[in-house]
């Protein structure tokens, strides 16, 4: 009977444990009931929200939407838990709008006010700066507007960013007023970039001579040897002048500026004449180019019978004296022949008696023979044409005058000189080329 009273026992006791175990539990999860109800619920939405909040940092770039506009400054939503601003004084873009998207950057989280402070010059500046950059090492030509004369050149805006030009750099050709690029609109190639602190160097003068260089060749490529055309002297040496023919100087030598023989060119040319000049040789990688003025003239005597009439009367100066007569010039490069019967009505005994060197007188063509480029002249002529001017007849002629008529002392002084003397075909050209191959 003690077995049965002893496991009824154990049953009891272990009912009893098992009870007390429930009432535990019960208390535990009771003495846990308050914590549990003790969470907010709103703390817990604001964790998630700040979960889906950007995460900002000084020099991040972020695109916000403008949500307000007021006189110094515009309000952006950048999806942080504060707006940024955005001073006047920094945006890039001054006709920004309400609802307009603009890309910005952080320049401080937090402001002291809570608020975000933001950039958007400094993006765009970065992106120019960029870009300035690639130019620079590409080589490529930028646009600048001049702003403001410094000690030395000028600074121009470049993208917006400051650049300077030195004097030197400004033009091909010295610069007086440098103010005079003030508010100019120029091409500029980038000459020097100093990262370190933004600074840049450019040069409008890298452009000209660029543009100046494109410019000669495209005239180059149109010029041809033996091509006439109309040139500006622009300067004279002693050896010869320059002539503009469109944009590129030529040289007309002093051998080549007349059929005579010419001294100095200001005998022929003066500064800013207009002239037409024959090309006579181009030499492009030298850059030289050589024009003739004579030769788009006619040459003195191709036209002489056209020009001097057997019978005419004209003027010339005496230019030299021999002992069967004097050479008159009618022309630069033309010359005439006053036979010694001819000089004077009367016999003389030297030339010197009648005319000397330097002498201006009127003469009258007795012969023109282009072929052998000789003219025949007569003072005597002219002073009888004169002399017949005051006589009333035949007989009163005859009397003054009691020699054979003029044309056959004319015919007779010419056979004389052409014994005489032996004229050199073209003396002044000979002497010219000459002069220019010892040059």
């Amino acid at each position: 009977m003690s077995d049965i009273v002893r496991q009824e026992q154990e049953q009891e006791n272990q009912i009893q444990q098992q009870e007390a175990d429930v009432v535990k539990t019960e208390a535990n999860v009771e003495s846990a009931a308050p914590a549990v109800s003790e969470v907010n619920p709103e703390d817990d939405f604001m964790a998630s929200v700040d979960k889906t909040l950007v995460q900002l940092r000084p020099g991040q770039t972020v695109v916000g939407t403008v949500l307000q506009i007021t006189e110094d400054e515009v309000c952006v939503n950048v999806g942080y838990k504060a707006d940024g601003l955005v001073k006047k004084a920094d945006l890039a873009t001054p006709d920004v709008k309400i609802g307009d998207e603009i890309e910005v950057q952080v320049v401080k989280v937090n402001d002291g006010e809570g608020n975000v402070l933001l950039s958007q010059r400094n993006v765009v500046d970065k992106k120019n700066w960029d870009e300035i950059v690639a130019k620079f090492e590409s080589g490529e030509f930028v646009d600048g507007v001049g702003k403001e004369v410094v000690k030395g050149g000028l600074i121009a805006t470049v993208l917006g960013i400051r650049a300077f030009i030195p004097a030197s750099h400004l033009s091909l050709h010295y610069v007086d007023k440098i103010a005079d690029f003030v508010g100019k609109e120029m091409k500029l190639k980038i000459i020097d970039v100093e990262k370190a602190k933004k600074r840049i160097v450019a040069s409008r003068k890298e452009v000209l001579k660029v543009e100046e260089a494109a410019r000669k060749k495209q005239i180059w490529d149109t010029l041809e040897v033996g091509q006439v055309l109309n040139g500006i002297v622009r300067r004279i040496t002693d050896f010869g002048a320059f002539v503009d023919i469109g944009g590129v100087d030529g040289l007309v030598h002093v051998t080549d500026l007349a059929w005579h023989k010419v001294k100095h060119p200001s005998e022929v040319v003066s500064v800013k004449m207009e002239i037409p000049v024959k090309i006579l040789n181009l030499d492009p990688e030298k850059e030289r180019i050589s024009l003739s003025y004579k030769q788009t003239q006619p040459r003195p005597w191709d036209v002489a019978g056209e020009k001097y009439i057997v019978g005419s009367v004209v003027t010339g100066k005496v230019v030299r004296i021999t002992t069967f007569g004097a050479f008159v010039e009618l022309e630069p490069g033309l010359d005439g022949l006053v036979h010694i019967s001819q000089c004077a009505l009367k016999h003389i005994a030297k030339v010197e008696d009648a005319v000397h060197v330097g002498d201006i007188i009127r003469v009258k063509i007795l012969d023109v023979n282009t072929e052998s480029r000789r003219i025949s002249l007569s003072i005597r002529a002219v002073l009888e044409d004169e002399a017949f001017e005051g006589l009333n007849s035949a007989d009163d002629i005859a009397d003054e005058f009691p020699i054979e008529s003029p044309a056959e002392v004319a015919t007779e002084a010419v056979e004389e000189a052409e014994a005489s003397v032996e004229v050199a075909e073209e003396p002044v050209e000979e002497d010219s080329q000459a002069e220019a191959e010892n040059e």
